[in-house]
């Protein structure tokens, strides 16, 4: 989904309805990436809530309107980071609130077992291509890496999840 940079503009005007729209085209995405990174719903909410209030009050500083969704998903991303350091910190057992339908539970424990196996690192790569949408080379700025690193990681990251998943459906999940 594109973002109009002309959207942006109007925010960082003042324009509280601007603001608004912007927020409701990436919510979803902010939101699938903060719950496959803290792996608990209710984390993940706080997270885009704190990202988009941060976001509200400073996104006059923004410097380039086009980058609106990536300077999003950096302070998504340092919120997540933050509220990882808080489980370590409390030794916080994470738990699963999301409801779903019968039919979906299984594919959806095995996708997260799948995505527990990852480094925090591949984790991000993953969130970002397969949840947010980004494409190598935008990940590859937000991240400080290059473009075939990014590549080179998601690859490797998917094809372990492949294997895991591959190893649960031998030995019946």
């Amino acid at each position: 989904m594109e973002i109009s940079t002309e959207l942006v503009k109007k925010a960082k005007a003042g324009d509280d309805d601007a603001f608004s729209e912007l927020y409701i085209l990436i919510y979803k995405d902010m939101y699938k990436y903060a719950y496959y990174y803290l792996d608990n719903a209710m984390d993940a909410e706080d997270a885009v809530a704190e990202t988009v209030l941060d976001a509200y009050k400073s996104i006059r500083k923004l410097r380039q309107e086009e980058s609106f969704k990536n300077w999003m998903f950096r302070i998504l991303t340092i919120k997540c980071k933050k509220k990882l350091e808080k489980y370590i910190q409390r030794d916080v057992e994470l738990t699963d609130n999301i409801a779903f339908e019968e039919k979906d539970i299984d594919e959806y424990e095995d996708v997260r077992v799948a995505f527990s196996v990852l480094t925090e690192e591949e984790k991000q790569v993953v969130s970002l291509s397969v949840f947010a949408g980004y494409k190598s080379h935008e990940i590859a700025e937000s991240m400080g890496l290059n473009s075939n690193t990014v590549r080179s990681k998601l690859s490797r990251a998917l094809a372990k999840m492949q294997k895991k998943l591959e190893i649960m459906s031998w030995i019946g999940g």
